[in-house]
């Protein structure tokens, strides 16, 4: 029987109390999409972000950064209509003092087992999630099938699991330093208001058609959003880079960057950290150029 709204706010309720940020999620596993005010974030973004904005909106928008313990929050009119949307609830592992070492593949458990210290586990649908006391970046595809989830990030709540959680390790922590000493190409995890959407205005050069650029940039949106568990930040490198190769015959300018700039946008949604979903991006244009030529 699968859980209903009224289910997932009781759920919620429970975690709220017990000091969890939490937040519900939709059709997809997904985040609720911003408000009109605060689409592309317009409204400079939520206080709690990297970049501190300035926004107090009441509904469910920017992410992670609308997890709430609160329950006047939580069941507040602005909320109420996500809850009868909801199909899973999330939280903030960094706002509860967590990290979660998310492990998406049956190799990347059997790497754990060899190589972290015990502590909580949660089953998955894939594999687990290994949860410590500690907080640190939240970074995707430390190693194959790794993901860590701790600041500006959420995780599924798939249960309390079993074990008894342990201190962040070393380890762990390790496996983010290559990550934090790249220097990052943006210093936002907010969408600023002046990037514009791919238009054939900035495509001045390109050989194909809107709605055939429009329609396969749709599917490569589609692809990273889906990947709510793990690996969009590989996914917008596929999309990047598939979408630069067909590219390759035309005269240009093709508005790559603000194609690339729409798959960073969807990479972030699903909980990548932004420099990284420009990261990946980047290199993927890059990789989709180098492999047409």
């Amino acid at each position: 029987m699968h859980a209903t709204g009224s289910d997932h706010l009781r759920t919620v309720l429970a975690l709220a109390e017990s000091g969890m940020p939490v937040l519900p999620l939709r059709e997809g596993k997904l985040p609720f999409g911003n408000c009109a005010s605060c689409a592309r974030c317009a409204c400079g973004g939520r206080p709690n972000m990297k970049t501190p904005g300035p926004c107090q909106c009441p509904s469910i928008c920017h992410g992670w950064a609308a997890a709430s313990t609160d329950p006047t929050v939580i069941t507040s009119p602005a909320w109420t209509p996500a809850w009868r949307q909801a199909v899973a609830v999330a939280y903030h592992p960094g706002g509860a003092g967590l990290t979660v070492v998310d492990l998406d593949r049956p190799d990347a458990v059997m790497w754990a087992r060899r190589t972290l210290p015990p502590t909580r586990v949660v089953p998955t649908a894939r594999g687990e999630h290994w949860v410590y006391l500690g907080v640190m970046p939240s970074v995707n595809a430390v190693q194959p099938g790794v993901d860590i989830k701790s600041l500006m990030a959420y995780a599924r709540w798939l249960g309390p699991g079993t074990g008894t959680m342990t201190d962040l390790p070393p380890a762990v922590r390790a496996l983010a330093e290559k990550e934090e000493t790249t220097p990052a190409f943006g210093s936002t995890h907010c969408s600023s208001p002046e990037r514009a959407a791919w238009d054939v205005a900035v495509a001045t050069g390109c050989r194909h058609t809107e709605t055939y650029v429009r329609t396969g940039l749709g599917k490569g949106l589609a692809l990273v959003r889906a990947r709510t568990e793990s690996g969009a930040a590989s996914q917008a490198f596929g999309v990047a880079s598939f979408l630069a190769a067909q590219h390759r015959q035309c005269p240009g300018p093709c508005g790559l960057a603000a194609l690339g700039q729409e798959i960073v946008d969807a990479a972030v949604s699903v909980g990548v950290p932004e420099f990284y979903a420009q990261r990946a991006v980047a290199r993927g244009l890059g990789a989709g150029a180098e492999s047409a030529a």
